[in-house]
Order: structure tokens, then C-alpha cells, then sequence
């Protein structure tokens, strides 16, 4: 009799931590961390996750865990997973693995999510320098929509995907991660300008044997000792795909990775009920534990035949997506402008991050306007369904950074009008985000007009 539906391939037990799970999950790249599961192109194969941290961030009404969060444990993926063809050949280094997207949500039994921005002595977010202190607020979920007791008047539907999904780099490719990043660790801050206004650090994140987690490799062995001394951790994005957090990578969707190991080896987890682009409070999608069902393909070869490298090897190349068909309708918008001059009134030359960056400053003080606190637009422009856009790079000396926000998601009419601003009938100024104090010393920014 012909078997229907997908094949369990890495089962997920919420009650266990992530290395007591049948298959151990791992939070780290490296070649030799070894393959969980097998499985065979056109098999449809399901694949569960907790969340990023692994349930070290709970649904108590306390941002205590966000502030003492431990940012080495981070991300907590599934897999290493091998792919063969139909003739039991692995993928191949030079191959693409096309992985397709079938159907994903939420565990069953455990439909709610987080959205937190961290302390800034823990590295912050894109807006740390304006907002230090670390906050949460805790989402549930109704069918395809979601909403939280802590942005009140607020509810939209959530455009589910992975934010972490990769195949293992060969040991050449993390040999140059490391170096690069190294190098920008070590001098970036005396080099880059940039440094000056976005204030996030670590300025990369480093391998370290603190919190790693290698799957089926023993805690303490000499095997777990080297290669936990140079896995590159699974924060950026980078040329195996990773953690590229593209809130539209949903149902239907195809992922075309490069292939640097025998088998593509390849992981997924950091599962998102919902993000907005840029997904900037860090911790700012809309968290939660879930599962995907996926098929592969390989396409022999593919990555000369598809992908360009740039950069000084063949391996500089980066992975395509194709989006699926399915996300929320919306017909109405509100778009926010930035351009590349920073709060203190200083020019940048065509500065994307900059003009971002005043983008959502200038959205978030614009909806505080409408009842909420700053800290709740913030989290809310960091998972609602909102659209980031480069819209001018070569109109010298600004570039300019578009944030659109669906007006439907409120409510109350946001738009402006004439006469005073109008207050939901259900939207107070309480509760608010879950908040700790802040007790460092770094200054913060501030809008020198604010007081005008």
C-alpha cells in the first residue's frame, strides 16, 4: 500500500533540551559535524525545530531571560541532513541542492512565540543605541493570525518560514569565514565609519567553544575540542545560505544552495511565525518551535552552471530563492522615507544602513503618536509583516530606505489627517512590553529635534 504525507526525518520532543533530542541538534557550521538523517531526492521528508534558543526564552510576563540571554547557545538547528539521488549518489561539491518548501507552522500543542530585543551590553539591535534595555512580548496564534497581550489593537497574519536553513561549507569555505571575520573584529571599529551610528556588537561572532553544540559529537572529546575551536557560528548569513532570515521563504518556495560537502549535509531551524524585513530588535521575528515538510533535488554541476562567484574563488557564491505564491493580501499601506544623514544631522555617502535606520526611527515616533509606546512599535516593526525597501542608490550624496506598514493591522485609522491625532477605542497606553532596566553606561542617542 502506498505510504501518504512526509516521512519524519528529525523528530522534536519539547519536554527534552536540545542535545538530549533522538537526533542532537547542533548550533554550528563545520563539515565534520556529521549527517542526523538520509534522505532521497522527491522524497517528501518533515523536519521539526524548537526555537532558536531552545526554550531558554519562556512565556512568563518577564523580560529577565532576554536580558541575561546567552548568545552562544544560538541557533539551534536540525539536521545535519544528507541527500542522495535516485541511484543512491550523494550530492556532490559543486552540485545545487534545490530544497522546496511543501507545508511548515507551528508544533502542535505550542502555538505562541516571542519577540525581544536584547540588552545592549548583550549586543543589542539595529535601534540599541535608542532603545537598550532588553524587552519582550509574547504572541499567540490563531489559525494564520497572531497577537499579543503586549501591543495591544493589533493583529495580523503571519507569513510563516525558516530563518535558518544552510548546507555545511567545506573546510576551505570556513577557513576564509574565519579569517574575514577575524580580521573585522579586530579592526573594524578603528576602520568603519559606520561603527559611529549603528551600535550592535560583537561586530562578528567569532567561533568559541562556549555553548557549542555539534550533534552527534561528544560534549569534551578531542574531536568536540577541534572542531569546536573553529565552527563558525550560525548568526550572519553567509555564501551556504544560513541564517538569511527572508520572511517570504514560505509554502511553495524553493532554496537553490550551493553544495560544498559530499551528501550538501544540509540544516535548518530559527523558525518565524511572522518578521518584518530587516527583522531589526534582533531577537525580533516572531519566535516559535515548528516543523517543515520539504522535498530536494539536485542539480548536477549547478553551481557553475548557475551561480557567479564573486569574490576571489570559486566558492565567494551566494543561493537563490524562489518565492512561493503565498502570503497576506494587503491593498493599503503607509510608507516611512530615510535618507543616509544620521540623528546627529552628519552626511553619509549613499549609506543604506543609515537611511534604514531613520526610516524606522521615523516610523516608530510617528505610530507612538497613536497611543503605543516607542518600544512597542519597535518590536512590532521588528515581526509584523512590513516591507523594507532600497529605493534610490545612486542619487549621490543620499541613498534612500523605504519601511512600509500595512495599515490593516491596527485597530485605528493611522493615517494622517486634519485635526488631532485619533485613539483606537480599544488601544491604552498599558500593558506594555515586557522591560528591564538598563545598567550599563554607554550613551544613548538621541533626536536633538525632539524637544522642539
Amino acid at each position: 500500500m502506498a505510504q501518504y504525507g512526509a516521512k519524519v526525518v528529525v523528530p522534536i520532543d519539547l519536554t527534552k533540551k536540545p542535545w538530549e533530542q533522538k537526533h542532537p541538534l547542533h548550533n554550528r557550521w563545520h563539515p565534520d559535524i556529521p549527517p542526523v538523517a538520509e534522505v532521497e531526492v522527491g522524497e517528501l521528508f518533515r523536519v521539526e525545530m524548537v526555537d532558536c534558543v531552545g526554550g531558554a526564552i519562556t512565556q512568563d510576563y518577564s523580560a529577565e531571560d532576554m536580558k541575561h540571554a546567552d548568545l552562544s547557545i544560538g541557533h539551534f538547528l536540525s539536521g545535519p541532513i544528507r541527500v542522495l539521488d535516485k541511484d543512491g549518489i550523494p550530492a556532490k561539491p559543486g552540485d545545487l541542492l534545490v530544497v522546496e518548501i511543501c507545508n511548515l507552522g507551528p508544533l502542535p500543542g505550542n502555538e505562541w512565540g516571542f519577540t525581544g530585543s536584547l540588552d545592549r551590553e548583550n549586543g543589542g539591535g539595529f535601534l540599541t543605541d535608542h532603545f537598550p534595555s532588553a524587552t519582550k512580548a509574547i504572541w499567540y496564534f490563531e489559525g494564520i493570525f497572531a497577537y499579543s497581550p503586549h501591543i495591544p489593537g493589533v493583529r495580523f497574519p503571519g507569513l510563516t518560514h525558516p530563518g535558518v536553513i544552510g548546507t555545511a561549507p567545506s573546510m576551505e569555505l570556513l577557513n576564509i569565514w574565519n579569517e574575514r571575520e577575524r580580521e573585522l573584529e579586530k579592526n573594524g571599529h578603528q576602520t568603519l565609519k559606520l561603527c559611529e551610528v549603528l551600535h550592535a556588537r560583537p561586530l562578528a561572532n567569532l567561533p568559541t567553544t562556549k555553548g557549542c553544540l555539534l550533534g552527534k559529537i561528544p560534549v569534551g572529546t578531542a574531536e568536540w575540542e577541534t572542531i569546536a575551536k573553529e565552527a563558525a557560528r550560525t548568526v550572519p548569513g553567509r555564501e551556504n545560505g544560513g541564517n538569511c532570515d527572508i520572511k517570504n521563504l514560505s509554502r511553495g518556495s524553493k532554496i537553490y544552495l550551493p553544495v560544498f560537502v559530499e551528501g550538501a549535509n544540509f540544516s535548518t531551524g530559527d523558525m518565524h511565525f511572522s518578521q518584518g524585513d530587516g527583522e531589526i530588535a534582533f531577537c525580533g521575528a516572531i519566535e516559535m518551535s515548528g516543523f517543515l515538510e520539504l522535498k530536494c533535488e539536485i542539480i548536477r554541476g549547478g553551481m557553475k552552471e548557475y551561480l557567479t562567484p564573486m569574490g576571489p574563488t570559486p566558492l565567494h557564491v551566494n543561493p537563490i530563492f524562489e518565492i512561493g505564491q503565498v502570503e497576506p493580501r494587503f491593498s493599503e499601506w503607509l510608507v516611512f522615507e530615510g535618507i543616509s544623514v544620521d540623528e546627529s544631522g552628519r552626511q553619509h555617502y549613499l549609506d543604506a544602513s543609515v537611511a534604514y535606520k531613520r526610516a524606522a526611527l521615523n516610523a516608530i515616533d510617528y505610530l507612538s503618536k497613536f497611543g503605543y509606546s516607542k518600544e512597542q512599535v519597535y518590536l512590532l516593526l521588528s515581526c509584523c509583516p512590513c516591507e523594507g525597501r532600497i529605493s534610490g542608490i545612486v542619487d549621490s550624496p543620499n541613498a534612500l530606505a523605504t519601511l512600509a506598514i500595512p495599515t490593516a493591522i491596527f485597530d485605528q485609522d493611522i493615517r494622517p489627517k486634519t485635526g488631532k491625532v485619533p485613539v483606537g477605542p480599544r488601544l491604552v497606553r498599558k500593558p506594555d512590553v515586557l522591560r528591564c532596566t538598563y545598567d550599563g553606561n554607554l550613551p544613548t542617542t538621541k533626536n536633538p529635534a525632539a524637544s522642539m
